[in-house]
């Protein structure tokens, strides 16, 4: 028999798209993803990006207060001693993911911890194939993959992630470590200009670090990073390592200039934020799914999760080049849930 709905990921969409499936008694199928060293290196580790931050202060429900007691509980104790010890206040990446993970097997999702490594859309009922080599038949598909950060590939970004290095401004710019202090940001686009403007309410400084000698991103966004009297502009720079120590974190960034390879300036900076881009993880589609020109699925329906392909439909990053937030990943996994549950109505598989 063929499983109701699929779900290929495990971030704030597929979490979310679990539990509203299995509150329809569709008892969904979850494929979270492997735990490779490929995965770790690319950031795609189950449970998604917020997996690989520290502190989550904008998600709506987790006001300052104390989980450890329920953590304790509801969390396995094989994966609650390796996460940190709860912060007090609001709740982790970790954290969060782990919790919905749990609530999504509270109410009856199947969870298969491997990577969905080929699909066949072309007939039906869709056939998804995971690395193990058993492949599964359903009748409906929510994509929720999600979209990795790009980085530049220097070892000291790795080595400092959660301690200084960033992809996320809105996500992390409110921290502490950041509050007053000045920060540094790579890019020459409309995200780096956006994630400049927007850490300038916090920062003391904001250092723009790109490699040419004028920006790609559009005017207006530009001009309105160039204007602001908070933003410093290193041209013609590009980012050498970044600096810093197991107890500080990041303390600077060493910058090299394009023009002449033997000058070199270091930064005084708490924060690194990378904002080169996205890369949405939709490799194992091949070309089955309709992408828009950023490499993101494409919602077919207005205000609907629908793809081109009739019962596939995506959920999260890997169908928002826009937002990018956990709260919005989570609500159009919740759409997906609702449009999948409804298609199987439609077609009368209820």
């Amino acid at each position: 028999m063929p499983e109701k709905v699929v779900v290929i990921g495990s971030g704030p969409a597929g979490w979310a798209a679990c539990i509203y499936t299995s509150r329809a008694n569709l008892e969904p199928l979850c494929f979270e993803g492997a735990v490779t060293e490929e995965n770790r290196l690319q950031g795609t580790l189950p449970l998604g990006q917020l997996a690989l931050t520290t502190e989550v202060e904008n998600y709506p429900g987790f006001p300052n207060g104390n989980l450890n007691a329920y953590l304790d509980d509801s969390i396995d104790e094989s994966k609650r001693k390796y996460m940190a010890p709860h912060l007090g206040e609001g709740v982790s990446g970790p954290e969060l993911m782990e919790l919905m993970r749990q609530q999504a097997i509270n109410f009856g999702t199947k969870v298969v911890t491997d990577d969905i490594v080929d699909v066949d859309f072309s007939s039906h009922p869709f056939k998804v194939t995971p690395a193990n080599g058993e492949t599964v038949e359903a009748l409906t598909v929510i994509i929720a993959t999600g979209a990795r950060a790009n980085y530049l590939g220097l070892d000291s970004e790795e080595r400092f992630k959660n301690m200084g290095v960033s992809a996320c401004a809105v996500c992390d710019g409110a921290m502490p470590r950041f509050r007053n202090q000045p920060l540094v940001v790579v890019g020459g686009g409309d995200s780096a200009m956006e994630e400049g403007t927007f850490l300038t309410k916090f920062a003391s400084k904001v250092y723009l670090v790109h490699r040419r000698d004028e920006f790609r991103a559009s005017k207006i966004m530009a001009d309105r990073a160039l204007a602001n009297e908070k933003i410093e502009v290193k041209w013609n720079s590009v980012i050498d390592e970044v600096l810093g120590d197991d107890e500080k974190g990041v303390t600077g960034v060493r910058i090299r200039s394009t023009l002449d390879e033997n000058q070199t300036e270091e930064l005084d900076a708490t924060g690194y934020f990378a904002a080169i881009g996205h890369t949405p993880n939709i490799n194992f589609l091949k070309g089955q799914i309709e992408t828009n020109d950023k490499g993101y699925i494409q919602w077919k329906v207005p205000f609907r999760t629908n793809t081109n392909v009739d019962g596939v439909f995506a959920a999260g990053d890997v169908a928002d080049d826009h937002y990018k937030q956990a709260i919005t990943a989570a609500g159009s996994g919740c759409m997906a849930a609702l449009d999948a549950e409804r298609w199987l109505v439609d077609k009368g598989f209820d």
